[in-house]
């Protein structure tokens, strides 16, 4: 029987529906919806509870067309809060909150991750999920204007491409990293890529191209798709485990056939656990009535901890500011990758141009979670994003500082710069050093893992290998939440590429 807690007197029911609801307008609902609604037989409506600026660069709002602005997170992003008790502070929770999602406020880096990664998932039980399994879903989302092999895309309708001039300290960071024993990358999403080379990035004349302006473009004239901005979802109608629409969080009820949750690692566990799937003991304790114990769900929380080594530039700004990218192991031997490194900037400042070695921990142990504190969608969540959590990642970020510090001190790279400029500069001390990555360490925003996917027997699986949501029947989840790891790249490409590996699924 279908449980329907109360809501502000007077909400009605909708008369109609639609075949498929999904709920979440970012990177994998735009995609999917783009893909589903090419059945003309197949009626999709597509909800967010951000805004929809329509189909055009010139419709955005300034910061969400600008690929270069990052202040587009403050207006156009779901601002939570996270606590990170490793760290002894509070951290910022960012999630893209506007039709186009993460993908309209991100940075523009188009990577896939190493193949490794893939070939895991599908080793720990998720059949289908190999790299050579999901590299045609990874051709179908993109169009690469610089590979025309059988690794890449033509006719996908993400243009990626990899800038043809440097600026001096990107160049320079290039012939740091090969003069310093790191193998030359033609292609950074070349299967197994490891090493420098330029970033591949879905920018087009200073615009960023998200799914609004991408695949939604290209759908939403279609008459059997409807996109429904401000409209963010309570919680699913569920019947027996049979998903049968959706409550929005004004109370109004949209009836489906089939229910697919995309609003990410933060947005899909939340509705899901308001629902009644999850933990039941934790779904009693708020008095939510439970439809489908599922342990993880919320569980298994992932991000990349990112840290900026600041130094002061010679050289003035120069956009764009982000245009080349190492990817290397903190141990030999180690696959995948797990440090990331770009030089970002020169940017200007309060004084002289500034550049930072951005560092990255690719494949963090460290897991976090996120928790309801009450029934209600207007209630704060509970986010634990886990940063350093486990012992073997502080070493690893302290490491990728040293080899930062041997990049800028290289020739190439030396000439660029004047000082070492952050609240580590000068540390040497282990000790030292880990302290002065705890103090400045800061999210990467790409969250990913709180509904993993699993085979049945698996008993914190969320989710089987078609996204299918275990213990439910009409009800999936098509988002970066199922993946079991996280990719050892920037999540976007990840996250489109499950869209496209599962559309023919539902």
């Amino acid at each position: 029987m279908t449980t329907v807690r109360t809501r502000q007197p007077g909400h009605q029911a909708e008369a109609t529906g639609a075949d498929v609801v999904i709920v979440g307008a970012g990177s994998a609902g735009g995609a999917l919806a783009a893909r589903l609604s090419q059945d003309p037989s197949r009626s999709v409506l597509l909800l967010d509870a951000g805004t929809d600026f329509g189909p055009v660069g010139e419709s955005q709002p300034p910061a969400v067309a600008d690929a270069f602005d990052s202040s587009a997170r403050a207006t156009y992003g779901w601002e939570y809060a996270g606590t990170a008790p490793a760290l002894g502070r509070s951290v910022p929770v960012h999630a893209g909150r506007i039709v186009g999602g993460s993908s309209a406020i991100n940075s523009v880096m188009a990577l896939r991750g190493h193949r490794d990664v893939y070939d895991g998932w599908a080793a720990a039980g998720c059949s289908g999920w190999s790299f050579d399994d999901v590299l045609p879903a990874f051709r179908r989302l993109e169009h690469d204007q610089d590979f025309h092999d059988n690794s890449h895309g033509t006719r996908g309708p993400v243009p990626i491409r990899r800038y043809p001039e440097l600026s001096e300290p990107q160049q320079a960071f290039l012939e740091a990293c090969e003069a310093t024993g790191h193998a030359p990358v033609l292609d950074h999403n070349a299967p197994g890529a490891v090493g420098a080379g330029r970033l591949p990035v879905n920018e087009l004349d200073g615009l960023r191209k998200s799914t609004a302006l991408t695949y939604l473009a290209q759908a939403r004239e279609r008459p059997n798709l409807t996109i429904r901005g401000e409209s963010a979802v309570d919680r699913i109608l569920l019947n027996g485990g049979d998903a049968t629409g959706v409550i929005l969080a004004d109370g109004t009820q949209i009836t489906a056939d089939t229910v697919v949750l995309a609003a990410g690692a933060v947005g899909t566990p939340a509705i899901l656990l308001r629902s009644g799937v999850g933990p039941a003991d934790d779904l009693s304790v708020l008095s939510i009535p439970v439809e489908a114990h599922l342990p993880d769900v919320g569980a298994n929380l992932q991000d990349h901890p990112l840290l900026r080594v600041g130094f002061v530039a010679r050289d003035q700004p120069r956009l764009p500011p982000r245009q080349t990218l190492l990817t290397t192991h903190t141990q030999p031997g180690i696959s995948p990758p797990d440090l990331q490194v770009f030089p970002s900037g020169p940017i200007a400042g309060n004084g002289a141009p500034k550049l930072a070695l951005l560092v990255a921990l690719l494949t963090p142990n460290s897991r976090g979670t996120v928790h309801l504190s009450g029934p209600e969608p207007d209630m704060p969540l509970r986010i634990e994003p886990g940063y350093l959590s486990h012992p073997d990642d502080l070493p690893r970020l302290v490491a990728g500082v040293r080899l930062a510090r041997t990049l800028a001190t290289s020739a190439p790279l030396a000439k660029h710069l004047v000082d070492e400029d952050w609240s580590g500069a000068g540390l040497t001390d282990e000790n030292d050093l880990g302290g002065a990555v705890r103090a400045n360490l800061v999210p990467y925003h790409h969250y990913v893992g709180t509904c993993r996917m699993g085979p049945a027997h698996d008993p914190d699986a969320v989710v089987d290998a078609t996204g299918k949501v275990h213990g439910t029947s009409s009800l999936w989840i098509i988002d970066a939440s199922i993946m079991p790891t996280i990719p050892t790249a920037n999540t976007n490409l990840a996250t489109l590429m499950i869209a496209e590996h599962l559309a023919r699924t539902i």
